[in-house]
């Protein structure tokens, strides 16, 4: 599909967070939790350009380290609890982090390559 002058430049940032179509910004860019849908509901923007590949995992992971093991350490340090205690905080809160930030960074790095017409298969329609 072509694209269309009739919409608005919609920010890659608020899109890709909330998860919403980057050319429109109504239609949803997800079917599951990170499988990327073929095409948007609401303008039909075809989505076989969308592929983030291992950029958001990457994110995640520099991200949820730096949060968790600094953290970890601080605690560490400060505090000195029991090996079992970092396990019971830690284990959680590194699970949270990661599987929170996935999908947003997913979102966001898929509306990148919209704006910067990037993609597999070249720039999209």
């Amino acid at each position: 599909m072509a694209v269309n002058d009739d919409y608005a430049p919609q920010s890659p940032f608020s899109t890709g967070l909330a998860g919403r179509c980057p050319r429109c910004g109504e239609g949803r860019v997800f079917t599951g939790f990170v499988n990327v849908a073929p095409s948007c509901g609401n303008c039909g923007l075809d989505l076989k350009f969308a592929d983030a590949g291992d950029g958001p995992a990457v994110f995640v992971m520099l991200f949820a380290g730096f949060l968790v093991v600094g953290t970890a350490l601080f605690v560490e340090v400060k505090y000195e609890p029991p090996m079992w205690l970092h396990f019971v905080i830690f284990l959680p809160l590194t699970l949270i982090v990661c599987i929170g930030l996935l999908r947003p960074l997913k979102g966001v790095l898929i509306a990148l390559q919209y704006r910067n017409k990037s993609g597999q298969d070249g720039p999209p329609a």
